[in-house]
């Protein structure tokens, strides 16, 4: 699971409409090239809004005043919003599509099927493209995983976050143990490749509890694990009422085991948060961390798009009904910005620092169109405080820079 984070927007304002030529314009950035293209779809709703949880995801139940997930209504809304956005990609092939939530996994096979071919329609597909949706074992049933699998997606994203009753309770999940089990059973019989989210440092955890979790994890042998630490985000249940999460110190030796345990599996941890099989890294989180571009349609979706002169960031509508209304009449962007030039180190560095890999100085320049003088005093900064290595092709963090991520990232500000 990555979502690019959603920045809260106020609801009042007008939709944004540009032409093509807006985009187009000269301006100060020169990029030789244009970065790979991916696809970003956001199906807003869920059972349960989680108490940890800070992305635009809403609600819904089933024989409440509202009725039936608007699964059509809404398609049709994702679709006129891509449409709209078509000349800004034109020509351009798409390598993966990310169906993210929310909960998508409520949404029926069959709507999932429709989507995904009318994307075909409309888009230009690379041969391998890779099609991740994410599902939750709380909406898992027999064959509805198979299903999707039939509808077009090639790779499932299973927000498992913990097989312990009691933990799965804390962080007000919808499922249990057994249904993550089943799911996860489904998940690897129905996909060639797949995806468990694991959560840990949860409330009340112990490190027996969490290595107890990556061993049933790792007992399904998946391809990749997403391993996230818990963070209490602003705007959440758990922000108001912080429940007692394990120190900093038990923190990092969970992460430590994380890390020993995966790699006993043959699992390499690539990012900063994934550990992947040989050959099942997630092509479409690691464009969003090597600068790719993404076009983001749905409620609250976000887009980072390049042009020759510059790059744009985009933001739907965040309120689903809102979303359909403005996306049906053909303006559904509600924030429309270029990132500033002297902020361009900065995004780059916020991405590409958390690949194991690192990155290659010919790509920061490829996706920036800056200079590598532009970032010349932060290398010399992180390099000195340990944080990263370098040669003259490419700049890796280090085991401290990794750990210190944030305090390597922000030696790239704009002064």
């Amino acid at each position: 699971m990555v979502h690019i984070p959603i920045t809260p927007q106020a609801e009042a304002e007008p939709a944004v409409v540009r032409d093509i030529q807006h985009y187009m314009r000269p301006g100060l950035l020169q990029l030789p090239s244009l970065p790979p293209l991916s696809l970003y779809v956001h199906l807003p709703w869920c059972l349960k809004k989680c108490p940890y949880c800070d992305f635009n995801s809403h609600e819904f139940r089933a024989g409440g005043s509202g009725g039936e997930v608007p699964e059509q209504r809404y398609i049709d809304a994702l679709m006129a919003d891509l449409e709209a956005a078509l000349p800004l990609v034109w020509g351009r092939s798409v390598h993966s599509i990310f169906i993210g939530g929310g909960t998508p996994s409520l949404f029926s096979p069959a709507a999932i099927d429709r989507l995904i071919g009318d994307i075909r329609a409309r888009l230009r597909l690379g041969p391998d493209c890779e099609i991740t949706m994410e599902a939750n074992p709380g909406t898992f049933e027999k064959d509805r995983f198979r299903a999707f699998r039939a509808a077009g997606v090639t790779r499932l994203s299973v927000g498992v976050q913990s097989f312990n009753d009691q933990h799965l309770k804390a962080l007000g999940r919808v499922h249990d143990r057994s249904q993550a089990m089943a799911a996860v059973e489904e998940a690897a019989a129905s996909f060639d490749t797949f995806n468990l989210d694991i959560m840990y440092a949860l409330p009340g955890q112990t490190l027996p509890e969490l290595e107890q979790d990556l061993r049933t994890a790792l007992a399904f042998k998946p391809p990749h694990i997403s391993i996230y630490h818990l963070t209490i985000e602003p705007n959440t249940y758990f922000a108001k009422f912080p429940p007692a999460i394990p120190e900093d110190d038990q923190a990092y030796a969970m992460l430590d085991r994380i890390t020993e345990m995966t790699g006993q599996a043959g699992m390499a941890r690539y990012e900063i948060s994934a550990y992947a099989q040989p050959g099942h890294q997630c092509f479409h989180n690691t464009n969003y961390w090597q600068f790719g571009d993404y076009l983001g349609i749905g409620a609250g979706a976000h887009s980072k798009l390049s042009f020759a002169h510059r790059v744009v960031r985009q933001v739907r509508f965040r309120d689903p009904a809102r979303y359909m209304d403005n996306a049906l009449a053909g303006h559904a962007v509600a924030q429309d910005d270029e990132v500033r030039r002297a902020d361009l180190p900065f995004e780059y560095m916020l991405n590409a620092l958390r690949l194991r890999e690192g990155f290659a100085l010919q790509d920061f320049m490829a996706r920036t169109g800056l200079p590598l003088t532009a970032i010349a005093k932060g290398l010399e900064a992180a390099e000195r405080k340990g944080l990263i290595e370098r040669d003259m092709a490419r700049v890796r963090p280090t085991e401290r820079g990794f750990d210190f991520l944030s305090d390597l990232q922000e030696l790239f500000l704009a002064d």
